[in-house]
């Protein structure tokens, strides 16, 4: 994907950054500000909180704003009424991408050596970029397959070669490992601690050295493990012995070690929770793959996220009774799904948990990376044999920070209600019967329980990363094959069709490099490179 035209002037990015909010995104200290690399990080920190990929005669792509879309087709929940909450078929055709991101890394760089003329490559704003650099391309060559990446930026050059796959990955892996080091470097040198934090101004997230490092590896931990199914015929990445190298080596390479090193997106009075926002709870219900594993293993989670469905209600369940709670089928149609609401056959999303708040103060946190999805990732790949350590340790502590989320703990007492917020009853939470039924058992079973555990923790946050871990491993089981999933062959697709204006406007690269991958067929069932068997 070309960015030539969109790779502005100094001066326009500062009339276009005016306008951006920093930390809670209400407020903007950086009014008046001459062009800094803390107005950047601003610019850069709001793309990456919001998804990536903003309407352009450029991109061509459409915005994927928080808790979209997405999280249907992570089969978390589904639409019961299409004007309210859109419909439920996976008939998406171009992706979007993270170069809107990726003009303001470049800038970004140039602004942190002029800044730090002393140390133009080795400051905390060229360490962020490296990282925030890998984000945008892996973000894109996850979607599609390969992308221009180390031509991508270049304004002189009007139709940027692409990258393979494989080697977008490389030039990731190298500039994440790089982003670690430096930041590792400014802490151990001693001119800032792990503590200080980077820039209050800048950074909505307002993290601080370590936290960054550790959120950097961190995600360099999940690519790694991205990259499952091309770790043994691909020994040239290193994929194994570079987590390895990361699990084993704390002090070199931090890591997120509880919840409140998570890199959250905190909601407020302006920028509400999006389904506070929609407030239609009504029209949305709780989808059967999520609440199939949850109420299999009487896992309390579901008392936290659901309503009873309420023909089992009426039938003389009690609210306590996991059977009570039904999920609808992504394989169903509309217009199914919507009689059988009405009918009360599913379960709704818990209306005072979601819809009773503007700063979302009763949900669970917006994860972007966080600790409980790194306690499964580490567990897969000591599963996998990628390093030595303890699986069912880091499989038990993820479960854990995951239930802290919900402010979870064994013996208390859990109000139900329906899907206005009527009170039904209460339940007392049994861990213990919980934690037996989810039973670490090891082996290809164990692998089996690390993804449908991390499935169940990264409900409705973490972005596309269900819908990729299913497309990589096939689990959970996600429903497909009916009228629900609006394909040609009611299959799920595999990946996404590169942005309009790719195929335009650098259309010789584009069909070489679809010619290379899919024999000249820009096909959303084809596998790439990074999940093809």
């Amino acid at each position: 994907m070309k960015i030539r035209n969109i790779l502005i002037g100094l001066s326009l990015v500062l009339v276009v950054l005016a306008g951006c909010q920093k930390g809670d995104l209400t407020t903007n200290p950086n009014a008046g500000n001459s062009a800094s690399a803390t107005l950047l990080l601003n610019a850069i920190t709001v793309r990456l909180a919001n998804g990536g990929g903003y309407t352009t005669s450029e991109t061509g792509s459409v915005s994927e704003a928080l808790m979209g879309g997405i999280y249907k087709y992570d089969q978390y929940y589904l639409s019961n009424y299409s004007y309210y909450w859109g419909t439920n078929t996976y008939t998406w055709s171009y992706s979007a991408t993270q170069y809107d991101m990726l003009k303001y890394v470049i800038l970004l760089e140039e602004q942190a050596a002029v800044q730090y003329p002393s140390s133009p490559t080795t400051n905390i704003y060229a360490g962020l970029a490296k990282f925030f650099r890998a984000y945008s391309y892996i973000w894109f060559a996850e979607r599609v397959g390969d992308i221009p990446a180390s031509e991508a930026g270049d304004e002189n050059n009007k139709q940027p070669a692409f990258d393979t796959q494989k080697e977008v990955y490389a030039t990731s892996l190298s500039l994440l490992d790089s982003a670690n080091t430096i930041i590792g470097n400014l802490i151990a040198g001693g001119a800032v601690t792990g503590s200080t934090v980077v820039d209050a101004s800048g950074d909505i997230f307002g993290l601080t050295y370590l936290q960054w490092q550790k959120i950097i590896n961190a995600y360099t931990i999940r690519t790694l493990i991205s990259l499952s199914k091309r770790a043994d015929d691909n020994t040239d990445l290193n994929i194994q012995s570079q987590f390895a190298a990361i699990v084993n080596d704390p002090s070199g390479h931090p890591l997120p070690t509880s919840n409140s090193d998570n890199l959250v997106y905190e909601y407020n009075s302006v920028n509400t929770h999006p389904l506070y926002a929609n407030a239609y709870n009504q029209y949305i219900n709780v989808c059967k793959t999520y609440l199939d594993i949850t109420t299999a293993n009487e896992d309390p989670r579901t008392f936290a996220v659901a309503t009873p469905a309420p023909a089992q209600i009426s039938a003389g369940k009690d609210v306590s009774d996991f059977t009570a709670y039904v999920g609808a089928d992504a394989n169903t149609g509309l217009g199914d799904i919507s009689s059988n609401s009405t009918a009360g056959a599913y379960s709704f999303l818990n209306y005072n948990r979601y819809f009773t708040s503007s700063t979302g103060a009763n949900a669970e946190p917006y994860i972007l990376i966080g600790y409980p999805e790194l306690c499964f990732n580490i567990a897969e790949g000591i599963n996998r044999g990628w390093a030595s350590g303890d699986a069912e340790s880091w499989y038990d502590a993820g479960i854990d920070a995951s239930l802290s989320l919900y402010d979870i703990t064994d013996g208390e007492s859990l109000t139900i209600a329906d899907k206005s917020g009527t009170t039904l009853g209460t339940v007392t939470v049994d861990l213990t019967t919980f934690k037996s039924n989810i039973a670490y058992q090891g082996g290809s079973t164990g692998l089996t329980q690390i993804l449908e555990q991390k499935y169940v923790a990264m409900f409705l946050n973490s972005n596309w990363q269900a819908y990729y871990n299913w497309r990589r491993t096939g689990v959970p089981s996600f429903s497909e094959g009916g009228e629900g999933i609006g394909t040609s062959d009611n299959e799920i697709p595999r990946r996404w069709e590169y942005p309009s204006a790719e195929q335009t406007e650098n259309a010789t690269n584009y069909q070489s490099a679809i010619q290379s991958q899919f024999s000249g067929t820009d096909d959303v069932m084809l596998d790439t490179w990074l999940t093809e068997d």
